[in-house]
């Protein structure tokens, strides 16, 4: 049984995804080939609007896990490239509809998708998407697989009307907020690693040990992004840093800076995301009150336990270098926050 290196050591000694991507290069290529390939249609607008989010610069680590998980499993057939793509399609479908639910103006430092072709036009192409990731799925010919991806794209549907029912809703707690993040993201990183030993037909544990993993990873990534809202860059961001305060969202930081506050502080939150009158000053107030609180800092170090949790999910398998590979990939993402 390997040793489950620390998350804040394993962070100081391998911030980056190299030999994650250098492992999985030769998939990741025939991964991108066929979401060219899939992306095809007699409908100009289709491709137009899916190769804007798609070429966007984004890391594709979904589809990289799910390569990865395959490869620790010993999985040496090519289904892992079809289920791969499907996950990244899954993703890309359910940021074009994210942003016309949010009415956002950015992805990925560039103009979200709505912003060029409109909101139908953003969601038409998500679904279209979601047909491709299925009729890949079905190609793959894993009736387990298949059972596992659909549940996930229930499950983050569930998600996103729960995070929207919860939207600008001062009483959300921790415990609430955190259901929503397992279910809205956390659900397709699970999914993307479970995935792997069900094609390799591995045992129960070593699927139940990849889901893990996911699931922790996926939590500690989207707790760190909503770190990055208040405390990082658009660049790292890959939107507009303070988005989440602008659209009224209830995240993690909120809700502990809720918890700590006083009342006027509640007032100021009450003003800004119950009732959405945010003036040009108020996310650098909003940021203030979060420094007195130690909320950023504290939504941080939570993503730093579900990543230790991820790391030791993996403890299920012997040390080898994709093991290594996906312990840092999750150093790399609390590493964001820095």
């Amino acid at each position: 049984m390997g040793v489950v290196v620390p998350m804040e050591e394993r962070a100081r000694e391998q911030t980056g995804i190299d030999r994650l991507v250098a492992l999985v290069s030769p998939g990741m290529a025939r991964v991108n080939q066929m979401i060219l390939s899939r992306t095809g249609s007699d409908v100009a607008m289709i491709p137009e609007v899916a190769n804007h989010l798609i070429s966007s610069g984004g890391k594709r680590l979904r589809p990289m896990l799910t390569l990865a998980t395959a490869q620790l499993c010993g999985y040496e057939g090519d289904g892992d490239v079809k289920l791969a793509a499907s996950v990244e399609f899954m993703h890309t479908a359910t940021l074009l509809h994210d942003d016309v639910v949010d009415e956002s103006d950015m992805r990925r430092g560039k103009l979200a998708a709505r912003m060029l072709w409109g909101n139908e036009a953003s969601v038409l192409v998500g679904d279209f998407l979601l047909g491709q990731a299925f009729k890949m799925m079905v190609e793959v010919g894993s009736l387990d697989a298949l059972a596992v991806l659909a549940d996930a794209a229930a499950v983050i549907a569930e998600g996103e009307v729960w995070q929207l029912s919860a939207a600008k809703n001062l009483a959300t707690t921790e415990q609430g907020y955190l259901a929503v993040v397992e279910a809205k993201t956390a659900a397709l990183f699970a999914a993307a690693c479970e995935v792997g030993p069900i094609l390799a037909a591995r045992p129960a544990h070593e699927r139940a040990a990849c889901r893990s993993y996911g699931t922790s990873l996926g939590i500690a990534f989207q707790l760190i992004d909503d770190a990055l809202d208040y405390g990082g860059s658009s660049a790292s961001l890959g939107k507009n840093v303070g988005d989440d305060f602008r659209e009224g969202k209830i995240t993690l930081p909120v809700v502990l800076s809720l918890a700590r506050g006083d009342e006027a502080e509640r007032a100021f939150w009450h003003r800004t995301l119950e009732k959405g009158e945010v003036r040009d000053e108020d996310l650098a107030e909003a940021q203030r009150i979060m420094r007195r609180h130690g909320a950023i800092e504290d939504t941080i170090a939570r993503a730093r336990t579900y990543g230790d949790a991820a790391c030791e999910a993996l403890s299920a398998f012997p040390d080898s270098p994709m093991k290594t590979a996906l312990l840092d990939a999750v150093a790399f993402c609390i590493a964001r926050a820095y």
